[in-house]
């Protein structure tokens, strides 16, 4: 079947691609490319606190002092946590992996490697533990001043 010289078959193959370009980039659009974190850190099992932590992924670098929670751009890959007190080893680098939210894939099948690509380019459709804690190694109390 023939209409204005293009055969059915074109016309729904480009009905399709037009389609999948416009959901292309859903996640982006739906979940956001932020995520709110939470820190936390501990030694010995019991919480330590106003540890200053540095988290840093291929989108950028955040700070913040534990117990707290930041706002960070997602991306696509590890987000690399390091936190230090005085006082207390430096505790060992963190590093956490970004998930594929449901999204991303309900994007690639709708949108293939384009949508895909532009939700991984984005970060928007990843996604890193809401909840992480790092651990500072023993011993866990500063060394007591000498009082000799």
């Amino acid at each position: 079947m023939r209409y204005n010289g293009i055969s059915f078959r074109t016309a729904l193959l480009c009905s399709v691609l037009i389609t999948a370009g416009a959901a292309s980039g859903c996640a982006s659009i739906v979940k956001g490319t932020e995520q709110t974190v939470s820190l936390s850190t501990v030694c010995g099992g019991k919480p330590v606190t106003d540890a200053s932590c540095t988290l840093s992924n291929s989108k950028g670098q955040w700070s913040v002092t534990t117990p707290g929670s930041v706002i960070l751009h997602k991306a696509y890959g590890e987000l690399s946590v390091t936190c230090s007190k005085e006082g207390l080893r430096l505790a060992p680098v963190e590093q956490f992996e970004s998930s594929a939210g449901n999204s991303v894939w309900g994007n690639f099948i709708a949108g293939g490697v384009i949508g895909y690509a532009i939700d991984a380019g984005s970060g928007a459709g990843f996604e890193y533990p809401q909840s992480m804690t790092i651990a500072f190694e023993p011993p866990c109390e500063p060394p007591a001043a000498d009082g000799g």
